[in-house]
């Protein structure tokens, strides 16, 4: 599992699959000066309600993955996630679709 760390003090677990592809997502949208929310289902284990995040270029953001390899990106998925992250209702986790890229034009 890997950490989305917010602002330093909030620190949120992810699948290093998901992260990666979450990460993806928010740069661009960093990168281009963009605020949104995103938000996500808490785990069972604290609470197993919803929490939600403003995101802003200006507060501090890390990405920490419990793996060493960078897993493959599904372009579909980073396709369907960023729609929602320009969405009224923000970025949210959305199941992953199946990749319509052919695996030998995929990302290492």
């Amino acid at each position: 599992m890997g950490k989305l760390t917010y602002d330093s003090t909030l620190t949120v677990d992810f699948d290093d699959r998901v992260l990666a592809h979450l990460q993806l997502v928010i740069a661009a949208k960093l990168r281009r000066g963009e605020s949104f929310t995103f938000s996500w289902r808490d785990d069972p284990a604290v609470g197993d309600g919803r929490s939600a995040l403003w995101i802003h270029p200006a507060i501090p953001l890390s990405f920490k993955y419990a793996g060493g390899r960078q897993p493959s990106i599904n372009r579909a998925w980073i396709e369907v996630l960023m729609s929602a992250a320009n969405s009224p209702s923000g970025l949210h986790l959305i199941p992953e679709p199946e990749d319509t890229v052919p695996s030998g034009e995929r990302e290492p």
